[in-house]
């Protein structure tokens, strides 16, 4: 008999709908008919394994070997846990956003916004033994987009978390606290749930904040369960 303890769904509302009509482009993307779940085998679940030799639990995107960005520095520390509150080691992080004037370092966007030859953008992170995980980054800025009339996306960091293979894999979005624009945002309004909404804002930690340097601000993420952080594909389960 498995001594594993029974997956907790979350609550109704507290993760996005597959088609949110306040999102425009959701309708072009959400299934159309009822999804048909296949099992995963060994290989989704185990490979390709992500080894954290490579990319440690403390990292720095806000300077490349030429220069330093420009923009608020910021550090952003957190803890990756399941839905025991049990520690999630070991697990990688991918992080992607735009420069401090709003703009994605690709050549997919043509945003009327300055290029900053000194930021990339991105990066990886472990969690460490006791899945914290910590990097150093410049605040982004805001951007517009072409949903609705006058339409800004708030500050925001993507994250990507990994399981233990590329199969398992769930995609979510840090904000800001205090950010004008989670108000106005169809992304962050597709969750009904204010309870649920609230985890995705990273609050101001000042113990987190270096004196001259950067301000801190902490991000923590739940896997599943009904105190989970609410995920792009969490229809899915990982």
């Amino acid at each position: 008999m498995s001594d594993t303890a029974p997956f907790r769904p979350p609550v109704p509302g507290s993760q996005p709908e597959y088609d949110v009509k306040i999102y425009g482009s959701t309708a072009l993307r959400a299934p159309s008919q009822p999804l048909i779940r296949i099992a995963q085998s060994i290989t989704e679940r185990t490979g390709p394994h992500f080894s954290p030799a490579r990319y440690p639990s403390n990292i720095d995107i806000s300077k490349v070997a030429s220069g330093e960005a420009q923009g608020q520095r910021i550090i952003v520390e957190g803890h990756v846990r399941d839905e025991d509150g049990r520690p999630v080691p070991h697990t990688m992080i991918e992080l992607w956003q735009a420069n401090s004037c709003g703009r994605y370092h690709h050549e997919g966007d043509q945003h009327d916004a300055p290029l900053d030859q000194h930021f990339q953008g991105s990066g990886r992170v472990f969690t460490d033994e006791n899945g914290k995980y910590r990097y150093t980054s410049i605040k982004p800025g805001a951007y517009p987009w072409r949903n609705h009339h006058n339409a800004w996306r708030p500050n925001h960091i993507h994250y990507s978390l990994f399981g233990p293979g590329f199969a398992t894999r769930l995609i979510t979005q840090m904000y800001f606290e205090g950010d004008p624009l989670l108000k106005y945002d169809p992304i962050y309004n597709s969750l009904p749930d204010p309870a649920a909404a609230a985890r995705l804002i990273a609050g101001f930690d000042i113990n987190l904040t270096e004196p001259e340097w950067a301000l801190g601000y902490r991000f923590d993420v739940t896997l599943r369960g009904r105190g989970a952080t609410p995920f792009e594909d969490a229809h899915e389960e990982h």
